[in-house]
């Protein structure tokens, strides 16, 4: 596995190396360049040389080279997708899709390119538009959960914008982006993409601290944005993050019971583990509804098999990391502690096959309370906190009340309550009747501490542009109300 910079694969300045565990297994997936901050350096100038040349480049062929990228994922899903499920525990016959996803997303923002536009505005006589020119150089620090899903749609929209590219994948899960970064190397022109793997502290710092990067893009936990933001504050970079949440399913009693179980089981991606951070881990569930939805829940959750994630029967895989294992499994100790009731779940398999492996069942707590740890903190795994609730405006309350704000699942055949609700939450996306889709073209994003900036539609793409207003005085002579003698701000 080599880095990519600069158009050429390389092991980087010092060879260093890292091995990539699979978590089901113990075994080693890949051994990876551990990067240096002199290869970051080097890296930030490749596509800081390249990036001139490729926004002069006319929009339709910056265009067709990203749709050729799209096309080898594409071609490539499989692949891409048996090595991730090695390298993050999640189930294959989920992540075999997650590249051709992600080519769909390239499609659809390719498209929507040509939207994004200037402004002529009629002020006075003289001529007065808006150009939208690229930042230049744009770093993305990508997450461990959906590695080439994440790589795919990141590029996207700042190549389309004109800027070059240093991705930096996951530690955890790096080997699909150096596979990918051989693939297309001869795509881009040099210094175009790059790709940077290792450790954060001697990668991901040295980037998000980088004077050369202008724009910086995260996809992680809400605690790395609060460290990425302070370090990222003395160049003062644009920034956008897709970070964690604690989402909301809420039951209303005209629910179907059966039909609300299917969601929250499909809402919780056991597929990945619930390494989601759009899983709707807290149910709120009406009181009249609460026993025929938990017995309805408890029976799907109870039928969600664990196994190895090659296993095309698993409903779940492994936990992607010996850390992230060990907190999941202390959060449902927590919630026993606390006083929920552990309905389900939450134990390590006795299987021998999966004895060298992070594995737990997946669980369900009911009787819990909005104060608890499971009912207020991201867990990041297969751990379902339901709530019951009778009031209205005390349901909203309570899902309102924790400090995240990405996704809300409302599950009800009232459409006028469906509208108040959703108007109500304090999140940046709405699903009504089934789980989160993340239909192409559609923004996804969140409030409070689950981010800022929206991906998947025209919004990501204008996220990746600075706005300039140009004036154009057709007068001969100055009026005495212009220059910089006569600022009205001042």
């Amino acid at each position: 596995m080599c880095l990519l910079i600069n158009g050429q694969l390389t092991t980087g300045a010092t060879s260093e190396t890292r091995q990539s565990i699979d978590p089901a297994t113990g075994s080693v997936v890949g051994t990876y360049p551990n990067a240096s901050p002199a290869d970051v350096d080097m890296a930030v100038a490749a596509a800081k040389a390249a990036q001139p040349g490729w926004a002069a480049r006319p929009l339709s062929e910056r265009q067709e080279i990203v749709q050729k990228i799209g096309q080898v994922l594409r071609e490539h899903s499989a692949d891409f997708g048996y090595i991730d499920t090695l390298d993050s525990g999640s189930v294959f016959s989920s992540m075999q899709h997650d590249a051709a996803w992600a080519a769909d997303v390239i499609d659809n923002l390719s498209r929507s390119a040509s939207e994004v536009k200037g402004e002529v505005t009629q002020l006075d006589a003289n001529l007065h538009y808006t150009r939208r020119s690229p930042f230049g150089v744009v770093a993305k620090l990508l997450p461990f959960n959906h590695p080439i899903q994440a790589f795919g749609t990141g590029l996207a929209a700042p190549l389309l914008m004109g800027n070059c590219l240093v991705a930096k994948p996951s530690p955890h899960t790096p080997i699909s982006a150096l596979v990918f970064a051989q693939l297309i190397k001869d795509i881009v022109p040099p210094g175009v993409i790059n790709v940077v793997t290792g450790d954060n502290d001697r990668v991901s710092m040295p980037l998000v601290t980088h004077a050369d990067v202008h724009r910086l893009a995260v996809t992680g936990s809400s605690e790395a944005g609060v460290l990425i933001t302070q370090a990222a504050a003395p160049s003062l970079k644009n920034l956008t993050m897709e970070l964690g949440g604690k989402n909301a399913l809420i039951v209303f009693p005209d629910a179907n019971p059966e039909f609300a179980a299917d969601i929250a089981v499909s809402g919780m991606n056991f597929k990945c583990q619930s390494h989601s951070c759009s899983s709707t881990s807290r149910v709120l569930v009406h009181r009249s509804l609460k026993q025929p939805f938990l017995d309805a829940l408890v029976e799907r959750v109870k039928a969600v098999r664990v196994g190895l994630p090659t296993d095309s029967e698993s409903g779940i895989g492994a936990i992607s990391t010996r850390p992230l294992f060990e907190r999941i499994l202390g959060y449902i100790e927590a919630g026993k502690s606390e006083g929920a009731k552990l309905l389900t779940g939450g134990t390590i398999p006795e299987d021998d096959a999966l004895k060298n492996g992070n594995f737990v069942t997946p669980a369900v707590f009911s009787d819990a309370r909005p104060d608890m740890s499971i009912a207020q903190e991201e867990i990041y795994g297969p751990v379902i906190t339901v709530l019951d609730w009778e009031d209205h405006d005390e349901m909203v309350s309570i899902a309102n009340g924790v400090e995240y704000g990405l996704t809300a699942v409302l599950v009800t055949d009232d459409l006028e309550t469906a509208h108040q609700t959703a108007d109500a939450l304090e999140v940046g996306y709405v699903e009504i009747n089934g789980s989160v889709s993340y239909p192409h073209g559609s923004p996804y994003g969140g409030w409070k501490k689950s981010g800022n900036g929206r991906e998947g539609n025209i919004d990501e793409l204008l996220s990746y542009t600075q706005l300039k207003s140009v004036n154009v005085n057709f007068r001969k002579e100055l009026s005495s109300t212009s220059g910089p003698n006569n600022d009205p701000r001042v």
